[in-house]
């Protein structure tokens, strides 16, 4: 007798380096082959992971999904190993944890963005982009019908979320949701320019909602909502500050599944237009909470590894406690996690 087939669809926050927790998480599901991954949104970090895995997903199936998200995520970590900005002789020191705030690329980005602003920079392209390009044929990706796929942006001028489907989908819209101001110059798409999407959207929720989209959403979390304790030194404090608020527009747009949830509990839903939605969740935070931000642009390999086997870890125990659990309840309490 064979197994039952459930089908997930997964949101997919930012957070940069970190998001190899991601790629673990996303590296055990694929190994289920009674788990449908039916749809994909991400934010920066997510962006990449969903847009590599959807492309693979297209062209070879789970196999090669899972070989193209190893790949990109190997020749990120060597192209980050030959900027003169993290020398070879830090090999090796990122990997204990009390160390991870110590990134040499950290350091001086945080310095030279107190003068310079990246179109004064002599060097504006992002070096992901070579990698996204030799890796997804973008042209290829938009006639995927395996899975969906939606990437967020955050729109400079008009402070709003922009978020890019299949048919719209290209190298400029993922790079644009993963572009720190900071970093790099705003991506300009059909005259408008983009920043990460995190600031917006980290990750929009609803496009995995509407229409007849799968009714099971997990959401793979990797900037915590909760710490043990109050920050004090100068660096705690702009590293909370950077969590706040690339979990803002999730903890409202969360806060709107809620309510929506408790009006068809209380039997009010006119013209059926509501439905239920089942959040399930992975949240690390217990593991990564004390993680200095620059450690999300520590991209040496035995980092990003350790990263990956965490969120194959959580993953796997998710799977174990939960996976009978999907198309049948939530698993994830939203008002007590989020609101």
């Amino acid at each position: 007798m064979s197994k039952q087939v459930k089908h997930l669809s997964l949101a997919l926050q930012g957070g940069g380096a970190h998001g190899a927790f991601t790629w673990g998480v996303l590296d055990r599901f694929l190994e289920r082959e009674d788990l449908v991954l039916d749809g994909f949104v991400g934010t920066s970090a997510g962006a990449m992971n969903a847009s590599v895995l959807a492309y693979g997903l297209h062209i070879g199936g789970r196999e090669k999904a899972r070989e193209l998200l190893n790949k990109f995520w190997k020749v990120t970590s060597d192209s980050a190993a030959s900027s003169p900005l993290q020398p070879t002789w830090f090999d090796g020191y990122f990997g204990k944890k009390g160390n991870m705030d110590f990134s040499p690329f950290y350091r001086a980005t945080e310095v030279m963005s107190l003068f310079f602003s990246p179109y004064q920079s002599p060097i504006q392209a992002n070096p992901l982009r070579p990698i996204l390009e030799d890796l997804v044929d973008f042209n290829e990706l938009k006639k995927c019908t395996v899975t969906k796929l939606y990437v967020c942006a955050t729109n400079v001028r008009r402070g709003r979320a922009r978020v890019f489907g299949l048919d719209e989908m290209s190298i400029d819209a993922v790079l644009a949701s993963a572009c720190l101001p900071t970093l790099f110059p705003a991506v300009t798409i059909d005259g408008e320019d983009y920043w990460d999407g995190g600031y917006m959207g980290n990750p929009p929720i609803f496009p995995l909602i509407s229409g007849d989209a799968c009714a099971d959403i997990m959401l793979v979390q990797i900037n915590p909502i909760n710490i043990p304790k109050t920050p004090k030194t100068p660096e705690e404090i702009r590293d909370r500050i950077n969590e706040l608020s690339f979990n803002s527009s999730l903890m409202l747009e969360m806060r709107r599944v809620s309510f929506v949830d408790r009006l068809i509990d209380m039997g009010i839903n006119p013209d059926s237009m509501f439905k239920k939605i089942r959040i399930h969740n992975i949240n690390p935070e217990k593991d990564m909470w004390e993680w200095n931000l620059s450690s999300k642009l520590n991209a040496t390999w035995d980092f990003l590894t350790d990263l990956k086997e965490l969120g194959r870890k959580y993953a796997d125990e998710w799977l174990t406690e939960n996976y009978e659990h999907i198309g049948v309840k939530a698993t994830c309490d939203v008002r007590a996690t989020f609101l």
